[in-house]
Formats: structure tokens, C-alpha cells, sequence
């Protein structure tokens, strides 16, 4: 049961689009993720994904309306709903989802990150 400094672990990698673990909760990992630009449409059929802005405002685009995030505000997107983050400049984030969710979902491509890497 150690404290967990989240600006500490942001602060220990580089890179956009590349959540880190820092915690887990039963089967939910608590990961960190810096984001920066536009990333890819895409979906998780099995879970629910949140997103907890730490620093800066991000976007999600939904396929009907764009949501906007300023620090301290958080999102839940439902399974299955396709979504696209950005952010125009690098903003801070705190994921919660199961275990082994690939960032990127159904979509693949070149922004899918390594699973389970933790900070």
C-alpha cells in the first residue's frame, strides 16, 4: 500500500498514446497516458472505458456530438460506442478499464501500444 504520485509517473516516460499502469483495482488497471494530436476511431466491444483528465482539456468525437474535458473532469464511454480522442496540445490522463484492454480496440494500426507496461 504505497502512495502513488501520478505527476511522478507521468514524468517517467516520453511518448504520446502509450498508457502506463500504475495501479490495479481487481481486474482494472489505473493507467497514465500523455496525449497530444488526434488518435484513431475506435471501439471496445467487452468494456466500458473512463477518462479522467489530470492536466490540460482533451476532446472525444463521437459519430454525433463532440465532447470537451478541461482538468478534473472525467468521461465514461459505454462499450461498443465508437469514439476518437484529441487533444490539441499534450494533455494528461487517467485511464480505468480491465486488464488487458488494447488501447487502440478494434481498430489496430500503428498507434496500438503495448499492453501491461507499467511506470
Amino acid at each position: 500500500m504505497d502512495v502513488i504520485n501520478l505527476s511522478a509517473k507521468l514524468a517517467g516516460f516520453d511518448g504520446h498514446w502509450a498508457p502506463r499502469v500504475v495501479a490495479e483495482m481487481n481486474d482494472y488497471q489505473l493507467k497514465v497516458v500523455k496525449i497530444r494530436g488526434d488518435f484513431v476511431w475506435h471501439a471496445h466491444a467487452d468494456t466500458d472505458e473512463v477518462f479522467l483528465v489530470l492536466a490540460g482539456s482533451m476532446g472525444i468525437a463521437f459519430r454525433d456530438r463532440t465532447v470537451h474535458l478541461s482538468q478534473g473532469e472525467l468521461l465514461v464511454v459505454p462499450r461498443g460506442v465508437e469514439h476518437k480522442p484529441f487533444a490539441e496540445e499534450e494533455c494528461h490522463v487517467l485511464l480505468i478499464e480491465p486488464r488487458g484492454v488494447v488501447n487502440t480496440g478494434d481498430a489496430g494500426g500503428d498507434l496500438r501500444a503495448e499492453n501491461d507496461v507499467w511506470v
